[in-house]
């Protein structure tokens, strides 16, 4: 199960690259995988019917005790067949539906096989908290496939309102499973359900578990996200809306039922809301007039079905909901394959025009015939098996008194009535021969005939339904172990003489005569409803609003909330965001402190002789820099206490901090640097500074609460630091005798991965604020100093009156191009001793950052130190010639080398993972090798290379988009200005 688990999650991404070779015929591949999961489930029908569950796990997150778990009980097998089986059908079916498809059609592949995949595992895992994280993905992809037409307004609309309906439902569901794992201390579903612990708590998570449930099932108040989610293409309306997706829902009560349906809150919940959607649904069909929402609300209607009989909680009630359940994803799957071929033959799902259509397609109206009457109820199907078999569990709960038992068998009978009259109104729409207002005949609508294999899938599926009913001895054999988890009545009602059984035919029961009553009276609601002179009526609006109406008011109430709130707080004023920060920084911290009972602080007047030259210039720069007036003097001055922490961590023993802090200063001085050429040099030019002598005061409570903080908290510890035994840890794991280094790249791994998404997500944000309308990362290079000629020759290159060209015999003795892009910056910018001392530099510093990556194992350096100084070897190169010289430097884009660095990083945590190892867990290799010595390997330095790359691509964002295209932007105003002659185009 694993491994199919795992083949699902890798096969989707080669789906597009098939797609493109062999186009819709890829469908066929892509239904060989549910084929093989469904023969495999098939396989393991005698064990799951002897109990001897089939079980695998992998042991996930060892800490919180979460595995990747998968448990084929009866339950879960039945729905593993209707995952599997049903999709194999659809895919078989997409592949005629999207014949002569080209567009999207590769993500879409993908993304349904992907979401086949989720299904499965949800339905099998033992992990609760592993199938919350299966639910959410089951949405994600749903989104994706419900906006497949995403040039439609319509498909985007419905896609966001089945993700944030259904995602919704989940996050509540979440704090349900939290509450249920924390009081029952497992994750594990089987030992939850065995341990069936009660209590107040336990009821407030089987609420919020139902809530998401319910949502994903499209129960009321949630119904309204399915009938708009019509809006996808029709394979997805019959897979995602009848056999999988909302089925999760369903699933989810029907897992719980037997041990939890004897809480206080859950019946009310399940059945009440079961029953009012269950009518609402039906009543909704009835006034459709478009085949697929017709569908759309009766699926509705039959999810309200069977949230009343799975989540009842009685033997009889499971036996008859399990039957109905497999019913339901047969035949509603098969009409909804329908409805895609009628509307893919004519372009159209409105009944007023379809007419005749059955007497030129009888194999289809046959068979979509067969698929109503399970749906209604008619024997053999299997659709009469399930709802006589919940009628007699419903009356014998009713005669017993039981009050839910009688709100249940009431609603089942009008909601049977309806779905009679909807189902015959389908077919009515569908394929009857229509009648004008004077009574006669209407011309028939020319139908195409379909390919064969077009219909292969639904008529398999509605034959099904009629197998099925015909096999409903051998179903309850089946079906029995899952039954026989639940009660055999509710408490106050006397059990059953027989426990019930599916069969085809019980005799002349009561439960019989009801079933034919409701199909009777259905027939003349539909013809109230759509023949009698008065139908028309019924299509009036009744509400003079609905759920959609609701949702998207709630919608455009969080937006103007959103906007009063955002307009009081987000103020655009960066002192007024800072000056908050630090206010709720110093009340927060200042109340801890003096709500501290116990201070202890030891303070030496210093450690080193240095310490006393520096922090006096450190301090008096602060001081200095205060009463700077010029940005770049400030930005220089506060650069200087920087500085100083420099000498403090070199005379301190840390060399390692001192260097990466020296480059630090360095880089993030050129940063500014770049940025101050865009704004006024003088402090308040603009704008002058408001509350100068509040934001003293609230400096100085800062640097005050923050110099508490640090005596008390350096004095208040009281156990060993685990610091102390990184030395040993360093060398013993790590192989490193650099405690720094070894620390980020082994020890503390996770924490330098998270800090490289952060600088990642860093140069992004930079480079999305300076590049307006699109990333041209590598616009240092749009325009190429050199002709072709000149790049394709190793001669050296000299400076002629024509530009940058290789020295022939023809140039003489001009002088020598120090840098290619120096040509480029104008006359008064540039500096030839400046490019000399580039050109003499630049590749001694690369070579001496790739020392500093590879020395900093066991000697001060690493990949951060490395990083920045090849950053700073960038850094040079483009203060001495330019953007263009940039791209000569780095003729990459940025993007890349974050990319490839991150990429690095992950895979040195994800490899360990295929050895049955930790992330992140490092080798070690040495050797001894003939005239050069003792050679020592660790995998972690692999890490640090990617730790490397993410720097060096840090670097080279922040000149691209703070130099390079600031550099362009300039350029294009002086052009574009009055002053320059030139009028702006």
């Amino acid at each position: 199960m694993l491994v199919i688990l795992a083949a699902f999650a890798i096969l989707p991404m080669l789906l597009p690259w098939l797609v493109g070779r062999i186009g819709e015929r890829a469908f066929y591949v892509a239904a060989l995988l549910p084929i093989a999961a469904f023969v495999q489930a098939a396989i393991q029908t005698p064990a799951v019917l002897a109990g001897n569950i089939p079980f695998e796990a992998f042991n996930w997150i060892p800490p919180l005790g979460i595995e990747l778990s998968m448990r084929m009980t009866t339950l879960s097998w039945v729905m593993t067949l209707i995952v599997t089986g049903v999709g194999a059908l659809v895919m078989v079916y997409c592949r005629w539906y999207f014949r002569g498809k080209t567009e999207g059609l590769a993500q879409f592949s993908a993304v349904l096989l992907a979401f086949a995949g989720a299904m499965y595992g949800l339905v099998l895992t033992d992990d609760l908290v592993v199938l919350i994280m299966f639910w959410e993905i089951t949405s994600v992809l749903s989104y994706l496939l419900i906006g497949y037409y995403n040039r439609r307004s319509a498909s985007r609309r419905a896609a966001l309102q089945a993700l944030l309906v259904t995602s919704l439902g989940g996050l509540v569901m979440l704090i349900g499973v939290v509450l249920m794992v924390v009081q029952t201390g497992t994750s594990s579903i089987s030992a939850i359900l065995a341990a069936a612990p009660t209590g107040a708590v336990v009821d407030a998570a089987l609420v919020l578990i139902l809530v998401g449930a319910l949502s994903k099932s499209a129960i009321f108040p949630f119904h309204f996200w399915l009938p708009g989610a019509m809006a996808a293409p029709t394979p997805v309306s019959a897979y995602l809306h009848a056999a999988a997706m909302v089925k999760a829902g369903i699933y989810l009560i029907a897992l719980f039922a037997p041990v939890f349906a004897g809480a206080g809150p859950w019946r009310p919940i399940v059945v009440g809301l079961g029953v009012f959607t269950m009518l609402l649904g039906g009543i909704q069909a009835l006034r459709e007039s478009d085949l697929k929402r017709i569908l759309a609300f009766g699926t509705v209607s039959q999810l309200g079905f069977l949230t009343i009989v799975l989540g009842y909680g009685t033997r009889d009630a499971a036996l008859a909901g399990l039957a109905l359940l497999i019913s339901h994803a047969l035949f509603k799957s098969a009409l909804f394959l329908v409805v895609g071929v009628i509307d893919r033959q004519l372009s159209t799902r409105d009944i007023d025009e379809l007419s005749g259509v059955g007497r030129q397609a009888p194999v289809m109206a046959t068979f979509t015939t067969i698929a109503i009457a399970s749906m209604v109820g008619i024997i053999p199907a299997i659709g009469f098996v399930a709802k006589e078999g919940i009628l007699t569990a419903f009356l014998h709960e009713a005669a017993g008194g039981a009050a839910w038992g009688i709100v249940g068998l009431i609603g089942i009978i009008l909601g049977s009535i309806l779905t009679a009259a909807y189902g015959i109104r389908f077919l009515w729409g569908a394929f009857w021969t229509k009648k004008d207002a004077e009574g006669a005949a209407l011309p028939a609508t020319a139908w195409p005939d379909p390919p064969i294999g077009f219909l292969a899938s639904p008529v398999l599926l509605a034959s099904l339904t009629i197998i099925a009913g015909l096999a409903a001895p051998l179903l309850d054999v089946v079906l029995s172990p899952y039954a026989d988890l639940a009660p055999l009545s509710t408490p106050g009602v006397a059990a059953p003489e027989h426990p019930a059984h599916l069969l085809l035919w019980h005799g002349f029961e009561p439960a019989l005569w009801i079933s034919l009553a409701t199909i009777v009276v259905g027939a003349g609601l539909f013809w109230l409803t759509a023949l009698a002179p008065s139908a028309k009526a019924w299509t009036k609006r009744i509400t003079p609003f609905t759920s959609a109406d609701v949702y998207n008011a709630s919608l455009r109430g969080i937006a103007r909330v959103s906007v009063v709130v955002t307009g009081l707080t987000q103020r655009g004023s960066l002192p007024v965001y800072v000056g908050t920060i630090f206010v709720v920084f110093v009340a927060a911290e200042g109340t801890a402190l003096l709500a501290g009972t116990e201070w202890r602080a030891q303070l030496d007047a210093y450690q080193t002789p240095m310490q006393l030259v520096v922090a006096p210039i450190m301090i008096a720069a602060g001081l200095v820099a205060v009463r700077a007036r010029k940005r770049y003097s400030g930005v220089v001055l506060v650069s200087v206490t920087g500085l100083g922490m420099v000498l403090l961590f070199a005379t301190s023993g840390a060399p390692d901090l001192a260097l990466t802090q020296i480059l630090v200063e360095t880089v993030t001085l050129v940063a500014f640097a770049l940025v101050l050429r865009r704004i006024p040099s003088r402090m308040g030019e603009h704008n002058a500074s408001v509350w100068p002598v509040a934001r003293a005061v609230l400096a100085a409570a800062v640097g005050a609460t923050m110099a508490l903080v640090a005596l008390v908290a350096t004095a208040a510890r009281t156990a060993t630091p685990i610091s102390d035994a990184f030395p040993t840890l360093a060398y013993e794991l790590g192989h490193g005798r650099n405690v720094v280094n070894v620390a980020l790249v082994d020890l503390r791994g996770w924490d330098t991965m998270g800090e490289l998404s952060v600088l990642i997500l860093a140069a992004t944000g930079v480079a999305s604020l300076v590049f307006v309308t699109h990333r041209a990362d590598t616009l240092s290079m749009s325009t190429a100093p050199l002709p072709p000629a000149a790049s394709r020759t190793r001669r050296p290159l000299v400076e002629t009156s024509e530009g940058v060209r290789p020295r022939g015999e023809a140039t003489g003795t001009q002088r020598m191009a120090w840098l290619v892009g120096g040509q480029r910056v104008r006359p008064e910018n540039r500096s030839i001793m400046l490019e000399v001392i580039v050109r003499i530099l630049f590749h001694s510093i690369i070579i001496v950052s790739l020392y500093l990556l590879f020395a900093g194992h066991n000697l001060p350096g690493g990949g951060f130190a490395g990083g920045l100084v090849a950053g700073m070897a960038l850094v040079m190169r483009y203060v001495a010639g330019g953007r263009y010289e940039l791209g000569a430097a780095a003729p990459t884009d940025a993007g890349r080398l974050l990319g490839a660095g991150m990429t690095l990083a992950v895979a040195c945590a994800v490899v360990p993972l295929l050895f049955g190892l930790s992330p992140l867990t490092s080798s070690f290799w040495e050797w001894e090798i003939p005239g050069i010595g003792h050679v020592e390997f660790v995998t972690s330095t692999l890490f640090d290379i990617g730790v490397y790359l993410v720097v060096i691509g840090l670097v080279l964002d922040v000149l691209r988009s703070l130099g390079a295209e600031v550099d362009r932007q300039a350029l294009e105003l002086r052009e574009t200005s009055p002053e320059s002659g030139v009028r702006a185009s």
